[in-house]
């Protein structure tokens, strides 16, 4: 059984958890002899090479399993009515893990064609699947290495995310500044279409006025010269008057002497 979405971190075989709604105990399979092998019974001897595991040992595995877990939890799935489970492999790796793994992240970013450089989610995410990798690689040897190095897998999630916050919302903010600044040029277009408009009625009335005052000019020019001739007309009417006075004032005066 394979499960849906393969991943660079290493995991046990699968395991059959329910069989759709009906839950059967297990049956236990008979172990098969070989015809040349004596089948006597009593207690079968320990393999040679191998000491049992103490309980401290085994508590250790405990310990280290349920730290595993809880780092990279197990996946579950359905597949034809079956929920099958698959908890992550405490097997400790090699040397020769270490090259596989790097030679498969070498792979996995070629054949799903991952960008270089710039932002890419793919190559974000098997990155991601690497380190995790890795976490699992140390916490089986050493667990508390493996908790710190989950704090900074934690903080650069952490960190990552905040910066895609502040990324979304900066083109937020971007496309509304964008969109008041199209609704503000709308504005700005129509107010300036108003101020020619209004430039055009002031223009109007200043030639307008223009003309007027000209014509007032005129008319004022015109009744100055006018009043100028008859002013001159008026004084020389005046002095010729005062001259025949003169003349006939003398005339009186004259016989008299």
């Amino acid at each position: 059984m394979i499960p849906p979405n393969a991943s660079l971190v290493k995991y046990d075989n699968p395991v059959l958890v329910s069989r759709n709604t009906d839950k059967k105990t297990p049956r236990a399979r008979a172990l098969k002899v070989s015809p040349g092998t004596s089948t006597a019974t009593g207690p079968v001897p320990n393999p040679p090479g191998k000491q049992k595991p103490t309980s401290v040992d085994a508590k250790a595995a405990q310990q280290t399993d349920e730290i595993l877990n809880s780092i990279l939890p197990p996946r579950e799935w359905t597949e034809g009515g079956q929920l099958w489970v698959q908890q992550v492999s405490s097997t400790p790796a090699t040397r020769l893990d270490v090259v596989n793994l790097q030679e498969e992240l070498d792979r996995r970013l070629q054949q799903r064609q991952a960008r270089e450089t710039g932002i890419c989610p793919v190559r974000r995410e098997l990155y991601s699947q690497c380190f995790d990798e890795l976490i699992r690689q140390v916490t089986i040897n050493c667990a508390e290495r493996g908790l710190l190095l989950l704090r900074v897998r934690d903080e650069i999630r952490m960190t990552i995310a905040a910066y895609q916050t502040l990324y979304e919302s900066s083109v937020a903010f971007g496309m509304r500044k964008a969109l008041q600044a199209e609704q503000g040029k709308a504005d700005m277009e129509k107010r300036i279409t108003e101020l020619e408009n209004e430039k055009r009625d002031l223009e109007r009335n200043v030639n307008e006025l223009k003309g007027k005052c000209e014509q007032i000019e005129k008319r004022a020019q015109e009744q100055r010269q006018v009043e100028e001739k008859k002013h001159t007309e008026e004084m020389q009417f005046l002095k010729r008057t005062n001259q025949q006075l003169k003349t006939q004032l003398e005339g009186i005066i004259a016989p008299k002497k």
